[in-house]
């Protein structure tokens, strides 16, 4: 009897083990990656910056109504900045900083000048006065340096294409650069940043 019983008390025991709910499965953990490196971004270049492509708003490619948008008109629309200004205009845009010129070749920006009391420095951190032996030093072998066509050395001109340059003539409409024209006090004197038209030393003439 005594037997009888605990087979009983084992097969209930059994019965109820079997009955009862598996605990669920933890969830597998997926395998550890290496967490992805961020893309590397280029520094943001604040507005007071000269660039190959620009300064500020005003960027090289823009056309002529957008540049007045962000610049203004020209602030002496009297003088003459070409003798054909719907072909090739230069002037000073009435909101531009001080010293700064622009240079709009058929309807578009193609250049940026800065001059006479412009402090605007470039994203080199050159501006007027500075020496063309610190801009070389700076630049390195990405320096094409030309003599200066009215001045003897020396003065000399300095390019630093940051696209689509060359040692010769550029054509490219693509090209940008910045061109460091050099007095004959060996100091930068006029900084010019854009397309081609930074070669042209009579500007629009």
């Amino acid at each position: 009897m005594i037997r009888f019983a605990a087979a009983s008390a084992l097969a209930l025991l059994t019965l109820s083990a079997c009955d009862s709910p598996e605990e669920p499965a933890a969830p597998a953990t997926p395998p550890r990656t290496a967490d992805a490196a961020p893309a590397p971004t280029a520094p943001p270049v604040a507005d007071n910056v000269l660039t190959a492509q620009g300064l500020g708003p005003a960027r090289i490619g823009m056309t002529v109504a957008d540049l007045t948008a962000v610049w203004g008109a020209d602030a002496n629309p009297g003088a003459v900045g070409g003798a054909d200004p719907e072909t090739c205009d230069q002037y000073h845009p009435a909101n531009a900083p001080a010293g700064v010129t622009v240079m709009t070749q058929n309807g578009v920006l193609t250049r940026i000048t800065l001059m006479r009391d412009a402090a605007i420095r470039t994203d080199r951190g050159f501006g007027l006065g500075d020496t063309a032996l610190a801009v070389k030093e700076a630049y390195g072998g990405a320096i094409v340096a030309q003599p200066h066509k009215y001045e003897a050395a020396p003065a000399e001109d300095l390019f630093a294409w940051s696209s689509g340059g060359s040692t010769a003539y550029v054509t490219d409409p693509a090209a940008r650069g910045v061109r460091y024209e050099v007095g004959s006090d060996g100091k930068v004197k006029m900084i010019h940043a854009g397309d081609p038209s930074i070669q042209l030393v009579e500007g629009c003439a």
